[in-house]
C-alpha cells in the first residue's frame, strides 16, 4: 500500500511539473497571441489595401484555434491532475486510519497477554501453594497411617498375650 502511495506521489510531482511547464507555455502563448492580435489588427488595416496579407490572417486564425485547443487540452490536464490528487489524499487518509486502527489492535492484544500473563501466575502461585498443602497432608496421612500401623501391631501382641493368658488360666 505504501509503494502504490509513493508511486501515486511520484506520478502527482511528475504530473504537477508537466502542468507547471504547459502553464509556462500557455502564458507564453498567451502573450505571444495578444503581440499576434496586435499584429492582427495592424494587418487588417492593411489587408484592406494588400491581398497578400489575407494569407497572413488566415494564419493567425489558425494560429488562435491551435491556442484554443491547447487551452482546452491544459484545463482537461488540470482536471486529471485533481483527481490524481485526490486520490492520493484518500489513499492516504485510508492509510493513516488503517496504521491508528492497528494500533488500538496491537495495544489491546499486549493488554489482553498481560491480563493472561498475570493470570498464569496467580493459577502458577495457587498451584504451588495448593501442592505445599498436598504435600502436607500426605505426609500427616502417612505418619497416621504408620501410627495405626503401630498402633494394630501392638493390639496383636496384646491380644496374642491375652490370648496366651486365656489359655494360662
Amino acid at each position: 500500500m505504501e509503494a502504490d502511495v509513493s508511486e501515486m506521489r511520484n506520478e502527482l510531482q511528475s504530473r504537477d511539473s508537466l502542468w507547471r511547464r504547459i502553464q509556462v507555455e500557455c502564458q507564453q502563448m498567451h502573450t505571444e497571441l495578444l503581440k499576434i492580435k496586435e499584429y492582427k489588427d495592424m494587418q487588417q488595416i492593411q489587408i484592406k489595401h494588400q491581398s497578400p496579407c489575407v494569407q497572413l490572417t488566415e494564419q493567425l486564425e489558425n494560429k488562435n484555434t491551435e491556442l484554443l485547443l491547447f487551452a482546452e487540452s491544459q484545463e482537461h490536464q488540470e482536471e486529471e491532475l485533481n483527481k490524481i490528487r485526490n486520490h492520493v489524499y484518500r489513499e492516504e487518509q485510508s492509510h493513516c486510519s488503517e496504521q491508528e486502527r492497528m494500533k488500538t489492535e496491537i495495544s489491546d492484544l499486549t493488554e489482553e497477554l498481560h491480563q493472561k500473563e498475570i493470570t498464569i501466575a496467580t493459577i502458577m502461585e495457587k498451584a504451588s501453594l495448593l501442592e505445599r498443602q498436598l504435600k502436607m497432608e500426605l505426609e500427616t496421612k502417612h505418619k497416621l497411617l504408620t501410627k495405626q500401623q503401630l498402633l494394630e501391631f501392638h493390639y496383636q501382641v496384646i491380644k496374642s498375650e491375652n490370648t496366651h493368658l486365656k489359655e494360662m488360666v
